[in-house]
């Protein structure tokens, strides 16, 4: 089968992350992928969306996002995607996709009898601007909340999980230098200050370092402890190298209303360095006895960063769950979910 992916790509998001694993799955199963992105000063208008690598041959920039000051124009080059031969078309959906016209797009590849599939990323149906979620032949949600959120918005919807990159466990000894805690992203500087009180009261009882990398400038914070270094990391093997030096992963994240996933969970959880992150709405699907450590404020934090620094058997019982988290999400199976959703949707067709 011949895939088109309409998405960002090559870029640091969570959107951009999904429909890379997915894509590369794809590929391995013998498909044929072309990906219709972004042109890039598009892209890099968005603060946590930037290009990062250099683009395969089978991607095509050839529309542009949203402005994020105005979240108005944006465009696609319809012909050109038109005069491209493929038989189904997913498309990533994200806040700040040119939503107009992606339903004229939508409308006439169906009219042309290609079939399209949509993956929700919105937090929010108010953030979605499509008449109806029946333009398409499918709509993919991560979870059950996405579902309700969607409710009367129309759509054949499917349940398909975020993808987990597969296990790829280190070597390292725990605190067998110093205890290591590592952060990477662009987060604003007030989702760290957690890690930074707990840490700052744990350092006197442990020998500890702080390893925060950064894209886009550092943060304003002190200590001999903190190591900060500004880096763009290109790509989830390079992150890897950084949580395999490491002992803990602090995870940052800010609290929201609307629904949402942790694709930096996913991405990271199969490298079996053990996550620590606040209990914000990223993170409530987790199982209870889940493949993280979650806190609710920083006095919960540092008594859990304790247990989690002194108790071999939790840091095994988060290692097994992380392991079974990324067996059951890993992206090779969610890959042929959406393709087997497609073979049926072809299959119905002509029954």
């Amino acid at each position: 089968m011949r895939i088109a992916l309409l998405t960002r790509w090559n870029a640091t998001c969570g959107v951009s992350l999904h429909a890379e694993m997915l894509g590369q799955e794809l590929i391995k199963m013998g498909n044929d992928l072309i990906v219709f992105a972004p042109d890039k000063e598009s892209a890099d208008r968005w603060w946590h969306h930037r290009i990062v690598r250099e683009d395969e041959d089978f991607v095509i920039r050839c529309y542009n996002e949203l402005n994020p000051d105005t979240m108005r124009g944006g465009g696609i080059d319809i012909d050109r995607i038109m005069s491209e031969d493929f038989d189904f078309m997913l498309v990533e959906s994200y806040i700040s996709i040119p939503y107009r016209d992606v339903e004229i797009l939508v409308r006439e590849l169906r009219r042309k009898g290609r079939y399209v599939g949509l993956v929700v990323h919105e937090g929010a149906k108010e953030d979605m601007g499509y008449s109806s979620l029946d333009i398409f032949d499918f709509v993919a949600v991560f979870d059950e909340r996405y579902r309700e959120m969607l409710r009367g918005y129309g759509g054949s919807i499917r349940i398909i999980p975020y993808p987990c990159y597969p296990v790829e466990e280190g070597y390292r000894d725990f605190g067998s230098d110093k205890i290591i805690f590592f952060s990477f992203g662009r987060q604003p500087e007030g989702e760290y200050l957690d890690f930074v009180h707990a840490l700052s009261e744990l350092k006197d009882g442990y020998d500890l370092r702080y390893v925060i990398v950064r894209s886009d400038g550092l943060l304003n914070l002190k200590g001999d402890w903190i190591e900060q270094k500004q880096e763009r990391i290109k790509d989830t093997e390079e992150v890897y190298k950084y949580l395999h030096q490491s002992d803990i992963h602090l995870l940052p994240k800010g609290h929201t209303n609307k629904v949402v996933v942790s694709s930096t969970l996913c991405q990271c959880l199969g490298s079996l360095t053990p996550i620590v992150a606040p209990n914000t709405k990223h993170f409530e699907m987790l199982p209870e006895d889940g493949p993280a450590l979650l806190y609710r404020d920083v006095d919960d934090l540092k008594r859990k960063l304790r247990e989690l620094i002194e108790d071999e058997d939790l840091r095994e019982r988060i290692r097994r769950n992380a392991i079974r988290y990324v067996e059951d999400n890993r992206a090779d199976k969610v890959a042929r979910m959406f393709l087997d959703t497609m073979n049926d949707i072809s299959l119905l067709q002509y029954a």
